[in-house]
């Protein structure tokens, strides 16, 4: 165990805190979970550059990091879906969700087939991280209805947008494995 280990494990410690107080009916509460999601999204950074930085990398750590980062996305989307309870947002919601799902998949699909490699992290799929934390923390800290609210849904739905190309990227690099010629 070690600390980017530990911070990683803290990101999925956090999620049912995370839920209790987005549901506590205070005023604050919005804002508390907005906080404790930036939190957590601070930690996914900051594990992966510890790790790297001080030469701490671990199996455990390679497999949890992206688990515990789908888990608090996942759930943080999940209680803004049953928030908002609009098309408008459970539609983008779904797409993001879906992604990391179908990709987790095929990550593991080619890791199995010994093509791990051919679908690497992208530079787009960065980019889709920024927008969809940005949107979140967003939604979290503003009810539905409030103009900030209204903006974080149109990054979310630019978080959309890239998790579909992201994933077109990903599909078109596995393509060869999941469609050999003959």
């Amino acid at each position: 165990m070690n600390i980017p280990n530990i911070l990683t494990l803290s990101r999925i410690v956090m999620i049912p805190v995370f839920v209790f107080i987005f549901y506590m009916p205070v005023q604050w509460s919005y804002l508390v979970s907005a906080t404790i999601f930036t939190l957590a999204a601070v930690t996914d950074w900051l594990d992966g550059y510890l790790a790297r930085k001080l030469n701490q990398s671990t199996p455990f750590g390679a497999f949890l990091d992206p688990v515990a980062d789908k888990l608090m996305v996942a759930v943080a989307l999940a209680v803004l879906i049953e928030e908002h309870a609009a098309l408008i947002l459970t539609l983008p919601a779904t797409v993001i969700i879906g992604r990391e799902i179908v990709i987790s998949a095929l990550r593991e699909w080619m890791a199995e087939i010994g093509s791990r490699a051919s679908v690497a992290v992208s530079y787009i799929g960065k980019i889709k991280t920024v927008a969809q934390m940005a949107a979140i923390i967003g939604l979290l800290a503003f009810p539905p209805g409030v103009v900030q609210a209204d903006i974080a849904i149109g990054l979310l739905y630019l978080a959309a947008g890239l998790t579909l190309w992201s994933m077109g990227l990903y599909l078109q690099a596995a393509w060869p494995d999941l469609f050999p010629r003959k």
